[in-house]
């Protein structure tokens, strides 16, 4: 946890709470738009708390009054092809360091999610949102179509939902987002932190080794052919089986005791 802890951020703040981190983005002025210094940033701590065996379960949230309002389009007025490129090149990084870490990474929205925002939930394992957030993709309204949104919402919503998003570039509530899939569960706002945190504390109790696993397996059967994603889980459970972890946790289920997880035992 030091060397993460160490890391001094400008757009960003971060900090633990035993194997719970959180990873603020702290431009509430901007409502925590993504200008390429804040996403390095975002890359440079999520892929230290990869490295990080001490942390279990990650928390991304945003300061001030939205979660994340998309990219800053202050930076995308007359520049070159080559710095469109770098912009949206970083973006995919951001989201492939988020799913690519060992720890499942829960969003926390309240406010906006649009845009890149939007995309930002719809990359993270998990979501919690209040009941005043919203989410939209509304590139279209200002010449600026939201292709790169698009790839993350697209694999969480429905096509002809996604559709009416990426086309109209309305805002759906948080009730709407939790009927199509965006979001895990919505809660009043006065409960939003806590009850993030309680969904990161069960995460945080399982194996460290057996989530790390899970979490990597998840995403590359996603998009096999099912006779190719049942071939490669087969594999993926037979090595889970031999764990020590896994003989830990089947034998203190039927000695009716917690299990203590060798792996993490010194995390």
């Amino acid at each position: 946890m030091a060397a993460t802890a160490t890391r001094v951020y400008t757009h960003i703040l971060f900090e633990a709470d035993g194997r719970i981190a959180w990873v603020t983005m702290n431009r509430p002025e901007k409502r925590n738009a993504l200008s390429v210094a804040h996403m390095l940033e975002l890359i440079d701590c999520f892929q230290a708390i990869g490295d990080d065996p001490s942390i279990a379960v990650v928390i991304l949230r945003g300061n001030g009054p939205a979660f994340c309002a998309g990219h800053d389009l202050s930076e995308l007025i007359g520049r070159s092809p080559d710095f469109y490129r770098h912009v949206f090149e970083v973006c995919t990084r951001l989201m492939d360091t988020i799913q690519s870490i060992p720890q499942p990474v829960i969003a926390q929205v309240h406010g906006v999610a649009t845009a890149a925002g939007c995309q930002l939930v719809a990359t993270c394992d998990l979501a919690v949102a209040s009941e005043d957030a919203r989410f939209a993709t509304p590139g279209v309204k200002i010449g600026l179509f939201c292709s790169t949104p698009m790839v993350a919402v697209s694999r969480n919503l429905p096509r002809k939902k996604m559709m009416e998003m990426l086309l109209t570039g309305e805002p759906i509530s948080a009730q709407e987002a939790l009927l199509y899939g965006l979001v895990n569960r919505v809660v009043p706002r006065e409960r939003l932190e806590d009850e993030t945190r309680a969904l990161a504390e069960k995460i945080a109790a399982a194996s460290p080794a057996v989530i790390r696993l899970g979490k990597q397996a998840f995403y590359r059967q996603l998009d096999l052919p099912q006779p190719q994603a049942y071939a490669y889980a087969q594999a993926v459970m037979t090595l889970n089986a031999t764990m020590a972890d896994a003989q830990e946790g089947i034998c203190a289920f039927l000695e009716k005791r917690p299990p203590r997880w060798p792996a993490s035992a010194s995390g």
